[in-house]
């Protein structure tokens, strides 16, 4: 950052925007390592928090696009980490479910997204690492209302 003009370094949008892109790359490394993808781990965390459901459902949980999601349900329902079924209230639709070798891949990238935020929060202390989580989840909350 000694190259930077210190009216950039300055501002927290900039801040955030840098360690962002660096929290991508950790992150989709990390995934990477696992042979998934953080769109995945969106989708195997909804269903294991929130039990089956419809894919727009997982679109609408997971912020992603419907494209995004028909892709990744038919990426992950080919390793059998996950069922799709007819809807019985409506076949046209269909109903995704966790396997049981999904919630073992969902493991598995939990422990690679732990070590993620190690690598990615390793100079704060635990402390400082609750307090920056604590506040960026009240400007995300802040800003997702407004």
């Amino acid at each position: 950052m000694e190259e930077t003009p210190a009216r950039l370094t300055a501002k927290p949008s900039w801040l955030l925007t840098q360690l962002a892109m660096h929290a991508h790359r950790l992150a989709s490394d990390g995934f990477a390592e696992a042979g998934a993808r953080g769109y995945h781990y969106r989708i195997l965390a909804a269903l294991d928090e929130f039990g089956v459901a419809s894919q727009a459902e997982l679109g609408r949980r997971c912020n992603m696009d419907r494209s995004d999601v028909v892709a990744a349900i038919n990426e992950l329902a080919g390793q059998g980490l996950v069922e799709r079924t007819p809807d019985p209230g409506d076949r046209r639709r269909n109903m995704v479910s966790l396997t049981e070798a999904g919630d073992r891949q969902l493991g598995r990238l939990d422990r690679a997204l732990d070590r993620v935020q190690d690598d990615l929060l390793g100079p704060l202390p635990a402390e400082d690492r609750q307090t920056l989580t604590r506040l960026l989840t009240r400007l995300l909350t802040h800003h997702q209302q407004g």
